[in-house]
């Protein structure tokens, strides 16, 4: 049985930083794509980043610069560093593992965390 549990969310102010962490219980994180996706309401959930199995990692162009992503394969942990954080940036943050490689769509992403609010005041 595959699990992900994210942590890390909360209410910051603008330009402040959270980090999220996501631990992965049955998949080994090394071997998959990992992404972080976000849904801000009313909105569809939208691709921020991922890491592949190579260690090669991508961004959004909205986070680019900004947020960084990373794996501890000792830990089976995927985290998102996320910096100069902008109201724009709130939203429910979830991380998934792919079942598609090398995509950033969510639908070729098959396990999914509950996701972790990040709130970014103004």
């Amino acid at each position: 049985q595959v699990q992900l549990v994210e942590s890390g969310g909360g209410l910051v102010q603008a330009g402040g930083s959270l980090r999220l962490s996501c631990a992965v219980s049955g998949r080994t994180v090394s071997l998959y794509d990992m992404g972080w996706f976000r849904q801000a309401p009313g909105k569809e959930r939208e691709f921020v980043a991922r890491i592949r199995s190579s260690g090669s990692v991508y961004y959004a162009d909205s986070v680019k610069g900004r947020f960084t992503i990373s794996r501890d394969n000792a830990k089976n942990t995927v985290a998102l560093q996320m910096n100069s954080l902008k109201p724009e940036d709130t939203a429910v943050y979830y991380c998934a593992t792919a079942r598609v490689p090398g995509s950033r769509n969510p639908d070729d992403y098959e396990f999914w965390g509950q996701g972790t609010q990040v709130t970014v005041s103004s």
